[in-house]
């Protein structure tokens, strides 16, 4: 038993014809019962946006796998145990601190502003039996508990006016910030950039599309190595019939309990 995982993106048609790289970047990390989780698209008016995106990824994934290697040591205890919502709210406040540092130390290297690295940033950790998370901006996480329907944990964050959204470098990105404590068995959990909200979510309600999730839920139940089989992955992201519904990057983070 255990994490099976895997993150892909694709520069959406607009950056191509544009000659721009894709903005995006998604990664994860898996300690025995525990899998941590990042996603981040970069600012469209952000002159380092794919460069701040990795960046806010890296520095997640790194914060928060040292903060748990000392929590499951302390703890002492077979699985890790769940975080409250106040050690929530608390941990990812740091952790948009130290991500905040590290694009303001970028930013000096490059002699810019820290918000031509600006990016959104949607964290997740989580076991087989709870998931903490937290949002900045749009792009979605949802989730397949074990006992109910596809759930969306938060509802993107689009601003005041169209196409505007939250950055991890605007400074009250710790008071934009979305925060959610889930203790329920989870059987699957997909992160994405707002560039397939289109057609994962009905936005009449705010609640994910099932058809959308379902075949990768089932992909990742077949495939062995999710980490080198990801064809299925790419040619879905790849695809005319997706790119003629939008035209963003786009970017799946997949992960099962099995």
């Amino acid at each position: 038993m255990g994490w099976k995982a895997v993150a892909r993106s694709s520069p959406g048609t607009s950056h191509q014809y544009q000659g721009i790289a894709c903005q995006d970047y998604a990664s994860y990390q898996v300690f025995e019962d525990v899998i941590v989780g990042a996603v981040a698209d970069g600012a469209g008016s952000a002159k380092y946006a794919e460069v701040g995106s990795q960046l806010a990824v890296e520095t997640t994934l790194k914060f928060l796998s040292d903060y748990l290697e000392k929590r499951k040591k302390s703890s002492g205890q077979k699985y890790s145990p769940p975080l409250s919502e106040e050690e929530a709210e608390n941990l990812f406040g740091k952790t948009v601190t130290q991500v905040q540092r590290e694009l303001s130390k970028q930013a000096v290297s490059r002699d810019c502003f820290a918000k031509d690295l600006a990016c959104t940033l949607l964290v997740f950790i989580a076991t087989p039996n709870w998931i903490a998370a937290m949002q900045i901006g749009d792009g979605f996480i949802a989730i397949h508990p074990e006992n109910s329907e596809y759930e969306l944990l938060f509802q993107p964050d689009k601003g005041e006016f169209a196409n505007e959204t939250a950055f991890i470098t605007s400074p009250n990105a710790i008071k934009e910030k979305q925060i959610q404590v889930i203790e329920e068995k989870q059987k699957f959990i997909c992160a994405s950039t707002d560039g397939l909200e289109k057609v994962a979510i009905r936005f009449r309600d705010w609640q994910p599309f099932p058809p959308f999730f379902e075949p990768f839920e089932a992909y990742l139940r077949e495939t062995d190595e999710p980490k080198t089989d990801y064809q299925y992955v790419d040619e879905f992201l790849n695809s005319h019939r997706l790119n003629q519904r939008t035209d963003d990057d786009k970017t799946l983070l997949l992960c099962l309990w099995e």
